[in-house]
């Protein structure tokens, strides 16, 4: 049996789960997870069992604040011409903000 299969409790991982999303849901999800440093399926597990994300800092993670930070502030540069903010956007920004604060308080 593949050890990839077995959860942090090692239980055996036999069942499937899918589901569709939206690009826009879709995308979300790929700058969430790769912000947290987790699989996707660590992360989407985490999220469903109302069990908290904890972000593990590495070098993906790393580089995952700097390109997103680096959209938000293309984002940002839009607005201030005078266009809309979108929720994707705002909820960028609250996982940054999160993971960022997290930081902090491991550093003090």
């Amino acid at each position: 049996m593949s050890l990839k299969n077995r959860d942090e409790h090692d239980r055996w991982r036999s069942k499937t789960v899918g589901f569709r999303v939206s690009p826009e849901e879709w995308e979300q999800i790929e700058h969430f997870v790769q912000l947290s440093g987790l699989t996707k399926q660590d992360y989407i597990t985490q999220r469903l069992t109302h069990r908290e994300v904890i972000v593990q800092g590495n070098p993906r993670v790393y580089k995952a604040l700097r390109d997103n930070l680096a959209d938000v502030l293309t984002e940002l540069k839009r607005i201030e011409s005078g266009n809309e903010v979108n929720d994707e956007l705002l909820d960028l920004i609250e996982m940054i903000a999160d993971i960022l604060g997290g930081l902090k308080e491991v550093l003090e």
